[in-house]
């Protein structure tokens, strides 16, 4: 449950339009169970690390202090998996340096903000579908090639299950906005 006046935060590496297209295409060639629940298209997205409730006050202090180094990185979505709790994920085999560098970089930065980050390992995925069941993965999978070009400060409405990014820290893509949630206008910023 979300406290009045908080905002539900999470930071993320977010697609471009080229990427979310290669990523809609892998998820759209997996058979889904009546079940599944697969992530729509435009919420596609690798957590870096989710932040939980914030009080709304503190936004642009996070919007701020969220900025750390980036340099762009190319990370492949090569494996899949199902979770125990079934959900169906894309995964990469092997992970860049720079990635697990900027992980750790904003963890030093959530600490620095006084916010608890995740005690338990990241394993970096992109949900592909919740309640997978006995769903099929394609007979071959078509690797994911993402050239990330900065990751996004992300907030989650719970009424609408829509996601708004806050701002993006990184070079200017295209199909990314600042400012989605209506409540903040940010302009890009590169770091």
């Amino acid at each position: 449950m979300k406290a009045v006046g908080a905002a539900r935060l999470f930071l993320a590496l977010w697609q471009d339009d080229g990427t979310r297209v290669a990523l809609a295409r892998c998820r759209d060639a997996w058979a889904w169970c009546a079940d599944a629940v697969p992530q729509r298209t435009e919420k596609l997205h690798l957590t870096l690390h989710f932040l939980g409730a914030v009080p709304q006050q503190r936004l642009p202090e996070l919007i701020d202090g969220l900025r750390v180094s980036f340099s762009r990185f190319a990370l492949h979505l090569d494996g899949v998996q199902r979770g125990s709790n079934d959900v169906a994920v894309l995964t990469p085999k092997a992970l860049p340096q720079a990635v697990l560098a900027l992980h750790a970089a904003l963890c030093d930065g959530l600490e620095g903000l006084d916010l608890a980050t995740e005690s338990r390992r990241w394993r970096p995925h992109l949900t592909l579908a919740r309640h997978a069941g006995d769903s099929a993965a394609p007979a071959q999978t078509v690797p994911v090639y993402w050239q990330v070009r900065g990751y996004a400060l992300v907030e989650s409405h719970a009424v609408t299950s829509d996601y708004g990014v806050l701002r993006h820290y990184g070079e200017s893509v295209a199909g990314v906005e600042d400012g989605a949630s209506g409540r903040w206008h940010a302009t890009r910023m590169a770091s």
